[in-house]
């Protein structure tokens, strides 16, 4: 029997993966589930273990929440994108960015809301909203070429930082965080917050392997390009801190931090995860059908825009739709594999 590594490389006369067994098929299946559950249950402990130590080290909850909460809930999808970067699978690396930013408006931004109402802070969205459009469109324009190479990854990367400092300082002059998220700082000690992070991170590393390993593998079998694997099974799985992050909020009565967590989450994602996945390996060879999800990335974006900026709620009624928009994407991403 050949081995995934083998029979990831295998394609056929029209530029789709080779098809494999159905035990091959099984086996591939297991190791997306095992990555999955790791890079859930592994980023679940890597941010608790974070943000314990920033908490003992006398960390400000505004500095944990911009920078420590945000970049740990978004650590499955920059392991994972780098993961697949240095296995050559350039289609799962950027699909998973893509794909994630796909999920976290229309998915997780749209169970959220059918969960409780979304509030929005005007003064934060004209921030921050402004931000992730410009954004948006700038990691767009990078990638439409079908290549990012390591200028372009620096160029997102230097945007990162110019966003932070921007978000600190404007959020230093306001008398509450733009968007406020429960933190409670388990009392533990300095070394067992340590454990606990060095465990989490590890675990989560272990995940996006396993993940991308079975993914990629799983593309072979079914004959389908990676891009689409990426889009989909891999943008749902390393979204899910997100997912469970904003539904737990909004059972708890804060539904308004679901729109905070999407719009960072976004930013970081084409900023930080895509910046970093070019700088350590550049990516080439994307697939020309990745400009139609690039288009739907920025279709996202308006619509999140757009529902935001036109009330002060994100209703339930708006997130049924966007939560539609999301099944009929992923309905027309199962068309490309016939």
């Amino acid at each position: 029997m050949a081995r995934p590594s083998e029979r990831c490389r295998t394609r056929g006369p029209d530029g789709r993966h080779a098809a494999t067994g159905p035990s091959d098929r099984q086996m591939d299946l297991l190791l997306v589930a095992a990555g999955l559950a790791a890079l859930f249950f592994g980023g679940d402990r890597l941010v608790a273990g974070a943000v314990a130590l920033a908490g003992r080290a006398g960390l400000p909850p505004l500095v944990i929440g911009l920078t420590i909460v945000g970049f740990g809930t978004s650590m499955p999808e920059l392991v994972t994108s780098v993961q697949a970067a240095l296995q050559d699978s350039p289609g799962i690396a950027v699909g998973n960015v893509v794909g994630s930013n796909i999920a976290n408006i229309l998915l997780i931004l749209g169970a959220a809301a059918l969960v409780a109402p979304i509030a929005v802070a005007p003064d934060a969205l004209r921030r921050d909203g402004t931000a992730l459009a410009v954004v948006t469109l700038l990691a767009a324009a990078l990638l439409l070429p079908g290549s990012l190479g390591r200028a372009g990854g620096a160029l997102l990367l230097a945007g990162l930082g110019a966003y932070l400092l921007l978000a600190l300082r404007g959020a230093r002059a306001e008398p509450e965080p733009a968007y406020p998220v429960e933190m409670e700082i388990a009392p533990q000690t300095m070394s067992r917050a340590a454990l606990e992070f060095g465990f989490g991170l590890l675990l989560t590393l272990a995940g996006a392997h396993l993940l991308v390993r079975g993914a990629v593998s799983l593309a072979a079998g079914l004959g389908v390009p990676d891009a689409v694997i990426g889009l989909s099974i891999v943008a749902i799985g390393t979204s899910l801190p997100e997912l469970v992050t904003s539904v737990t909020a909004a059972r708890r009565g804060h539904a308004d931090v679901a729109l905070g967590n999407v719009i960072g989450s976004n930013i970081f994602n084409l900023l930080g995860i895509l910046g970093t996945t070019a700088l350590v390996r550049p990516i080439g060879g994307l697939r020309p059908e990745s400009t139609i999800d690039l288009g739907v990335m920025i279709g996202a974006t308006a619509l999140l825009l757009l529902v935001a900026f036109t009330g002060r709620k994100v209703t339930r009624t708006e997130g049924a739709v966007l939560c539609g928009l999301y099944a009929a994407y992923l309905g027309w991403l199962a068309m490309q594999t016939h």
